[in-house]
C-alpha cells in the first residue's frame, strides 16, 4: 500500500515538473482546445434544451394556461360556465379562470378567405390568464365590452406581399382596417381591426379574438357555455395539486395541466433531441480523445530517451505511465474550468442577446447536470487517451527507448 502511494506521489512529481518545464505555447493550445471541445459539448444540448423550454413557455402562456378544462368526453362544450367558473376561481391555488368560445369563421378582405379560429374571451380575465395582452404590435388589446371590433393574429394578418408569409393570410391587415367575418352559424359581420398581436408561438398567432359581448350579439341570447377554460395558478403553485383540488371538488370535465396537454408528442420531441445531443456528445469525445492522444503522443516520443533514462535509475514503468495520466488530468481540470469560464460568459451575453429564430427568443439553458456530466465524460476519455501512448512507450525496453 505505501509502495502504491509513493509511486502514485511520484508520477504526479514528475507529471507536474514536465508541464513546467514543457513549452507553454502548447500547454495553453492544448488547455484551450479541451475547453472549446467541453464548450461544444455543453452548447448544442443547451440550445436544444432552450428551444423546449421555449415551447413548453409558449404553450402555457398563449394556449392552455398551467391548467386546461376541456368539456366532457362526446361533448362539445362546457355547460353552466358561470358554476363553473365560481367554483375553479375558488380553488385553493388558482389565480384566474378565463373562459374560450371557439365558434370559428371565415374572414375576409379585399378578396382573400382565411378559415380559421375565431375565440370569443373576456379580456379583464384573460390578461390575468394569458400573455397575448402583452404582445400587440399594432393597435390595442380588447377592452371589457367592446363590441364591432376584432383582435387578430400575426400570420392571420400577413404580408402584403404573400410570399413572405409562412402560412395562409389575409394579405397584409393593420389596425383599423375592416374585415368581414362569415361565422359557422351563418352571421356575417364587419369588424374594424383593433389590434395585431404577435407572441411568435405558430399555433397562438394564427387565432383571433372576440368578447364574449361581441358572441352573445352574434348568437343572439346569452352564452353560458365554453369550449375550453384555462386556468392560471398562483406563482409557485403545482399545476399538478390544483388538478387534483378541482378534481377533488367534483367538476366532471376533463382536467389537464400543460403536460397532460403535450402529452406523448411532447416526450418523444424530447426524446429525439435527446438523441441529437447524444450525438453531438459522442462526437465531442471523439474529438477530444484524438486531440489528446496525438498531444501524449507526441510528448512521449519526444521524451523517449528520457523515459528510458528513468528506467534505467530504477523508477517503475508504472510510475512513468502514471505521471503522463497526471499531465492529460491536470490539462483535462484546466481545460474544463476554461470552458465553464466561457460557457458563463456565453450565458451572460444570451442572457441579453438570445437567438432569435421564428418561433421565439431562446437563451440557450445551461443546467448543473449537463455540466457535471459532460465534464465527468471529458475526465475520464482524456485520462484514456492520455494513459494509451504512455503505456505504449513505457513498456519498451530500456535501451530501445535510450536510443530514441
Amino acid at each position: 500500500m505505501n509502495e502504491t502511494v509513493i509511486r502514485l506521489k511520484l508520477s504526479f512529481f514528475l507529471g507536474l515538473r514536465s508541464l513546467r518545464r514543457g513549452s507553454i505555447g502548447s500547454l495553453v493550445m492544448t488547455v484551450v482546445i479541451i475547453g472549446m471541445v467541453f464548450t461544444n459539448m455543453i452548447f448544442l444540448p443547451s440550445v436544444i434544451t432552450g428551444a423546449i423550454n421555449l415551447f413548453v413557455e409558449q404553450t402555457i402562456e398563449y394556449q392552455s394556461g398551467d391548467v386546461l378544462i376541456q368539456p366532457k368526453e362526446d361533448v362539445e362544450v362546457i355547460s353552466d360556465l358561470e358554476d363553473l367558473l365560481a367554483r375553479v376561481n375558488r380553488a385553493p391555488g388558482v389565480l384566474r379562470a378565463a373562459p374560450h368560445n371557439n365558434i370559428g369563421g371565415v374572414m375576409k378582405f379585399k378578396g382573400s378567405r382565411l378559415a380559421g379560429s375565431v375565440i370569443a374571451i373576456r379580456p379583464r380575465d384573460e390578461v390575468l390568464v394569458t400573455g397575448v395582452s402583452g404582445k400587440i404590435r399594432d393597435g390595442e388589446y380588447l377592452g371589457e365590452g367592446d363590441t364591432g371590433v376584432i383582435i387578430i393574429g400575426n400570420y392571420v394578418a400577413g404580408h402584403k406581399d404573400k410570399s413572405e408569409d409562412l402560412m395562409p393570410s389575409l394579405g397584409g391587415v393593420r389596425a383599423g382596417d375592416s374585415i368581414d367575418v362569415e361565422f359557422t352559424n351563418g352571421v356575417v359581420r364587419t369588424y374594424r381591426v383593433k389590434g395585431v398581436f404577435e407572441t411568435k408561438s405558430y399555433m397562438a398567432d394564427q387565432s383571433v379574438f372576440i368578447t364574449w359581448e361581441e358572441l352573445e350579439s352574434i348568437r343572439g341570447q346569452k352564452v353560458d357555455e365554453a369550449t375550453e377554460v384555462l386556468v392560471r395558478t398562483v406563482p409557485g403553485e403545482d399545476a399538478e395539486e390544483v388538478k387534483l383540488s378541482l378534481t377533488g371538488m367534483g367538476i366532471q370535465e376533463q382536467i389537464k395541466t400543460w403536460h397532460d396537454l403535450l402529452g406523448k408528442a411532447f416526450a418523444q420531441v424530447v426524446q429525439s433531441y435527446g438523441v441529437i445531443n447524444s450525438i453531438s456528445t459522442i462526437v465531442s469525445i471523439v474529438i477530444a480523445i484524438v486531440v489528446i492522444f496525438i498531444v501524449i503522443m507526441i510528448k512521449t516520443l519526444n521524451n523517449r530517451r528520457q523515459i528510458g533514462i528513468l528506467k534505467a535509475i530504477g523508477i517503475h514503468r508504472t510510475t512513468i505511465t502514471y505521471s503522463y495520466v497526471f499531465q492529460v488530468i491536470l490539462l483535462a481540470i484546466m481545460g474544463i474550468f476554461f470552458g465553464m469560464l466561457i460557457l458563463f460568459a456565453m450565458d451572460r451575453y444570451f442572457a441579453v442577446y438570445p437567438i432569435r429564430f421564428p418561433d421565439g427568443d431562446i437563451r440557450p439553458a445551461f443546467t448543473l447536470a449537463d455540466i457535471v456530466t459532460n465534464a465527468i465524460l471529458l475526465f475520464v476519455s482524456s485520462a484514456i487517451a492520455g494513459f494509451i501512448p504512455a503505456w505504449l512507450i513505457a513498456r519498451e525496453e530500456i535501451l530501445t527507448a535510450m536510443r530514441g
